[in-house]
């Protein structure tokens, strides 16, 4: 079906239900229970659930297949925004154009940036991309400020021509971004009983193109060009022996890579025009490292995975604050709740990242191939494998 094999399509048919039914997964708790800080379900963390799982797909073509670990993907993510946010100044406030837009501008850059990076592999390739992206948002933040307006952003404004639109909405408001007439900001509630659940257009908009971005990564992985830049990984040097020139292989998949970072970068200003610097950050392309590692490198629904738990304790835990400690430990005595909420309270709120780098450090030891390993160790154990007995993680979850 759709030219996957069986288990291929399995899975694929898995990730689409998940990303169909994600509103209602994501919501477990009733909207009075004291638990529904817990729920994930809202419109803007779904969408960067998936705007971020497309980025990390597209990085673990690059970092999972051929072994080159990038540093400077930020760079393409933020050209994909600036790009986006143009056209939407300058054309239509359609969507499409401006995502379409996106990944051409980043694919074009990540071709320049690509064929200087990729004279060198290792460490120096990793510091060269690392450099780019730095000058990159140097530029950005204050060198090119006529067009990316600096550390204030690129954002909307209403002398912008428009010429397909128009400068304002009817009401002499600024416009919102569309897809041909449904706005992306647009929502539908459901109530279940005591249940809340929200249906909305953007995020579905994002949907279509995760699960493309998700079909098009088990192709690569499956075809033979994806077996090149597995040889690429295993042995590059002796692949290179051979008689085969592997510079044209990676370099098709850096650029693959970038435009997916492009996607990404343009379906964040389709759901909120705006772009600054900041997105070309390094930390920016430490996070999507973080992703594919702790979802599993080299798997297909490991990136996803990654960039769901990552957004998930960034968003969730960082609301988390000493007075809802104190409620959950109102049952102990008072100086054990408040000795409970002192142990706490550095892995909540602006320390979420704290309990991040713990969950990255458990991982790395005990599961070094990431959440798709755990997820088979406890499949293995459903099917009454030894415990000690090794578990494959070459090639399964992908």
């Amino acid at each position: 079906m759709l030219g996957l094999t069986k288990r291929d399509t399995a899975l694929f048919a898995i990730v689409v239900a998940m990303v169909v039914f994600a509103p209602f997964i994501l919501n477990p708790f009733p909207a009075a229970s004291p638990m529904a800080q817990f729920n994930a379900g809202y419109p803007d963390l779904m969408q960067r659930f998936l705007i971020f799982g497309i980025f990390a797909i597209g990085f673990n073509i690059l970092f999972g297949l051929t072994g080159y670990l990038s540093f400077g993907h930020a760079a393409f993510l933020g050209t994909g925004s600036y790009a986006g946010v143009w056209m939407f100044k300058l054309l239509s406030m359609n969507v499409l154009p401006a995502i379409v837009i996106a990944v051409v501008v980043a694919g074009l850059f990540s071709v320049l940036i690509g064929y200087i990076s990729l004279r060198r592999s290792g460490i120096y390739f990793s510091i060269l991309t690392l450099a780019f992206a730095q000058m990159s948002y140097a530029l950005a933040y204050s060198v090119l400020t006529p067009i990316t307006n600096g550390e204030t952003g690129l954002q909307l404004s209403l002398n912008d021509p428009r010429i397909l639109d128009g400068a304002a909405a009817a009401d002499g408001s600024l416009p919102v971004p569309n897809f041909f007439g449904i706005e992306m900001r647009s929502s539908t509630e459901l109530y279940f009983g005591g249940w809340e659940f929200t249906l909305n257009a953007g995020y579905y908009l994002c949907a279509v193109f995760m699960i493309a971005a998700f079909y098009v990564s088990i192709r690569i992985f499956r075809s033979p060009f994806g077996m090149m830049l597995r040889a690429v990984k295993s042995n590059q040097q002796r692949m290179n022996y051979t008689g085969l020139n592997s510079r044209p292989y990676t370099l098709a998949a850096f650029v693959i890579s970038g435009m997916f970072a492009g996607l990404a970068g343009g379906l964040l200003v389709a759901m909120d025009p705006l772009a600054g610097a900041e997105r070309m950050q390094w930390t920016r392309s430490g996070e999507v490292v973080l992703m594919t590692i702790l979802g599993g490198m080299g798997t297909l629904i490991g990136p996803v995975l990654g960039a769901g738990l990552i957004k998930y304790l960034e968003n969730i835990l960082s609301k988390i604050n000493d007075s809802i400690l104190h409620q959950w430990f109102s049952l102990f005595p008072d100086g054990l709740s408040d000795f409970l909420v002192f142990i706490v309270h550095p892995f909540i709120g602006k320390g979420w990242n704290l309990t991040l780098g713990l969950v990255f450090m458990l991982v790395v030891i005990f599961l070094p191939g990431g959440l798709v390993q755990g997820g088979q160790k406890i499949a293995a154990l459903f099917r009454r494998r030894k415990p000690d007995q090794p578990v494959s993680v070459k090639h399964p979850a992908e």
